[in-house]
């Protein structure tokens, strides 16, 4: 296998359980929005602030498009899936996993969207954005995790069994 690349909601756990796994695989571990803030010198909420939505989708496509990695865990940011060539290009280099919770343990989980820098559109509520979502999600994923409930070590389990 050559990489492995989460998707999912904003926290669901990509980066935490993506680190753990690259630890318990000896792989490399990428957190795509680290990788964004990186290249462009900028914090994620400047970019959204400076170039609205759409403008930091278009900057996380093109970052993400560019990924070279072997032998990697790639933790993508949430709004990753509207890059659809991001998307493809993830799905070219390894195995997309989709780490799913649902709605309102996500909310739980996040607490204040704004402080959390959640892409999210004036008006739009985390329902709206979760249904606008998780069929991306889906649509991109070889495979789901359900993650509610489950320690770390089980989830990094499951992906790994459901690799082999």
């Amino acid at each position: 296998m050559e990489n492995i690349i989460l998707i999912g909601m904003p926290g669901v756990g990509k980066s935490t359980v993506g680190v753990v796994l690259a630890k318990s695989m000896g792989y490399s571990f990428i957190d795509s929005d680290l990788v964004i803030q990186e290249k462009t010198g900028k914090f994620l909420h400047s970019i959204i602030e400076e170039e609205g939505i759409d403008g930091f989708n278009a900057v996380e496509n093109k970052i993400n498009s560019d990924i070279c990695a072997e032998r990697t865990v790639i933790a993508t940011g949430g709004s990753a899936v509207y890059g659809k060539e991001a998307m493809e290009h993830f799905r070219s280099i390894g195995t997309v996993v989709y780490l799913r919770l649902s709605c309102n343990e996500i909310a739980e989980r996040l607490g204040d969207l704004n402080e959390r820098g959640v892409v999210i559109r004036e008006g739009q509520t985390l329902e709206e954005l979760y249904n606008e979502r998780v069929p991306l999600y889906e649509k991109y994923a070889a495979f789901t995790v359900y993650c509610g409930g489950r320690s770390i070590r089980d989830i990094v389990g499951e992906i790994k069994a459901r690799l082999s």
